[in-house]
């Protein structure tokens, strides 16, 4: 039978269950229209589709493949928005409204799509209420989840592709398969098997351009991620022709390497990455490989800086907790911590953290401001909640914020002794003297504010030290941080609850989120503030004697920077999957001394919500 017709009639049938599966049973007048006017259209990976600002003329159908969208910002610089997956519309906005194309869409594999055009679409909306409402319905989810969610779709076709010797591809695609299969239907597919499934032996391996070669295994892998929700593809250990067609038709590229080998660029990525095609944009993540016995990963950097990777992950393939960690990333199912600042009262997040562990709930990502990138860093290192609370205990106990300056000039605390606690934790739950950001077992961030850029700044990369000091440097209280030749402060000052940053990240499906804002204002009874001899009297008297309720210098200007993150609380919240706010309106901002009262708060909290038991705050809706 010809090879040309197979395809055809494939792609004829898949096509048919989009349109139904999007449209649901349309007049048949409706549907006679569409097969009469739809075109086909193949796009190579890299190529575009459309772009910004040009007249909308067409709308499309996406039957196979895979396309990135994109918007050029005020400034010039172009960002990524989402990705469209195989059965999703595209490019009826514009036909709605008349307006030039809002983003630019470009194929990151190769793509099949169909196309119908403008006086057609109206046409077509004129005989169909039920494709009326079909597009209106996905313009309306499109336009609430904006923002809201990742804006990474899940991925169907994911490659596996050596890069170190040492790599067990097999074993390792058998076990990442077995938890991937709790969450859909997947296929592990390799040079091997496809040739057994054709029946024709080495046509895998045979040079791209072969016309037969390259329309049976386009026909037989597209038939494959039809019928599964993911799809495994094993490169070969060299560059070969097959190797090269994985790397061409995957929504996600995993680069495995051995972790103690040489951080070398090995000859798949040499001569099988650089050869495809300009702005594919196929996320590269690298994936190093450990022995389950490690206490923490190190010399990550190396690895890093040679490659131009969208992400890395560090993974014990003997731990199934680790495996299925990668196969919740991948399928966009991760749970995302996020830890907001507080000063002292960021200690319950401990409690948090022993409540999630008592529940078996596995956290993937994990992020912070302040005191919540510290609290983020012990979860990042994967130590048992007894390690953590130990090492938590002795650093606190040390009183860190205890060495103030005589002088003033850049702060009130030298903030020596909180730079050396946090190394000596750091050594002492790593093993390592120099910790980075990129030599943790969870994927973690931290957010600082850029004073000399007035931003945002979220740090990825780099000493994990530098990283935490930086985000719990606040203004005046803290000295802050040099980094990259700009000077860093408190995190809090921008974002103090980061639950929109941990949505961006790659794989992140559920959020949990630990805010420790106070839950109601506090009210003043006095006419005026007292002048400062009043104040000091009143300091000298027993707490339950003072009259006058009013923070120190210090609690006064730690607050005061996180007022404009404290505003956004609301905005924030509803990013949250699960939502806790520990009751600590009486635990002072360097209340340290207290810490198994508020270790013991947080975790009494963090029960009653993680069980269903917890009160829900007023004004909620």
């Amino acid at each position: 039978m010809n090879k040309a017709f197979v395809r055809a009639q494939y792609l004829d049938d898949l096509l048919m269950r989009h349109l139904h599966s999007f449209l649901g049973d349309i007049e048949p007048d409706a549907m006679a229209l569409l097969l009469e006017h739809l075109q086909w259209v193949e796009l190579a990976g890299g190529q575009t589709l459309m772009s910004q600002g040009e007249p909308g003329d067409a709308m499309y159908l996406t039957v196979s493949g895979r396309l990135r969208t994109y918007i050029n910002d005020e400034d010039g610089r172009q960002r990524m928005v989402r990705e469209i997956s195989r059965g999703q519309m595209v490019g009826e906005m514009s036909l709605y409204t008349d307006e030039p194309r809002s983003a630019t869409l470009v194929a990151i594999r190769d793509t099949v799509l169909v196309r119908l055009g403008k006086a057609e679409f109206r046409q077509l909306l004129a005989l169909s209420g039920q494709v009326s409402i079909a597009l209106t319905r996905q313009i309306i989810k499109r336009l609430q989840t904006e923002g809201a969610r990742s804006s990474m779709d899940r991925p169907v076709t994911i490659g596996l592709l050596p890069v170190s010797a040492g790599v067990d591809l097999g074993t390792f695609a058998s076990a990442l398969a077995e938890q991937l299969r709790s969450i859909g239907r997947v296929a592990v597919v390799d040079a091997d098997l496809l040739d057994a499934d054709l029946g024709l032996p080495g046509i895998t391996h045979r040079e791209q351009g072969d016309a037969e070669a390259d329309r049976s295994i386009a026909v037989r892998l597209d038939e494959i991620e039809a019928e599964h929700d993911f799809v495994l593809l094993l490169g070969d250990a060299t560059p070969t022709s097959w190797t090269y067609r994985c790397s061409r038709h995957c929504d996600e590229l995993y680069l495995l390497a051995d972790a103690d080998a040489p951080p070398l660029i090995h000859p798949i990525e040499a001569e099988c990455l650089v050869r495809r095609p300009p702005r594919t944009d196929a996320a590269e993540i690298l994936v190093l490989l450990h022995p389950a016995e490690r206490l923490s990963p190190a010399g990550t950097a190396a690895w890093l800086e040679r490659r131009p990777l969208s992400d890395h992950l560090h993974i014990r393939p003997a731990l199934t907790r680790d495996m299925a960690r990668m196969a919740r990333l991948i399928s966009r199912t991760a749970v995302g911590l996020v830890l907001a600042g507080g000063g002292a009262r960021g200690i319950a997040h401990l409690g948090v953290y022993r409540a999630l562990q008592e529940r078996g709930i596995e956290i993937d990502v994990v992020g912070g401001t302040s005191i919540g990138s510290v609290m983020a860093g012990y979860v990042a290192t994967d130590r048992g909640f007894e390690a953590v609370l130990a090492n938590a205990r002795k650093v606190f106990s040390a009183k860190p914020t205890s060495d103030f300056n005589l002088i003033p000039l850049l702060s009130l605390i030298k903030g020596r002794r909180l730079s050396g606690l946090v190394e000596t934790a750091l050594r002492e739950l790593t093993g390592q003297n120099d910790v980075r950001v990129e030599d943790v077992w969870k994927t973690y961030f931290c957010v600082a504010t850029n004073y000399s850029k007035a931003s945002e700044h979220i740090v990825r990369r780099g000493p994990m030290r530098n990283a935490i000091l930086a985000s719990i440097a606040i203004p005046g209280a803290l000295p802050p941080m040099i980094i990259d030749g700009d000077l860093m402060c408190d995190g809090g000052t921008f974002n103090n609850f980061p639950v929109d940053v941990m949505r961006g990240m790659r794989g992140v499906g559920r959020v949990i989120g630990v805010d420790l804002s106070f839950r109601k204002p506090r009210r003043i009874n006095h006419e005026e503030v007292p002048g400062t001899w009043a104040l000091l009297r009143d300091r000298l008297r027993p707490r339950a004697q003072r009259r006058y309720r009013l923070p120190s210098l210090t609690a006064f200007l730690m607050n005061v920077t996180v007022l404009y993150s404290v505003s956004r609380q609301r905005q924030a919240r509803k990013l949250t999957d699960v939502y806790m706010n520990p009751p600590l309106d009486r635990v002072g901002m360097l209340q340290w001394k207290r810490f198994e009262h508020i270790v013991a708060q947080g975790y009494a909290h963090a029960c009653e919500v993680l069980d269903g038991t917890a009160p829900v705050p007023a004004g909620d809706d």
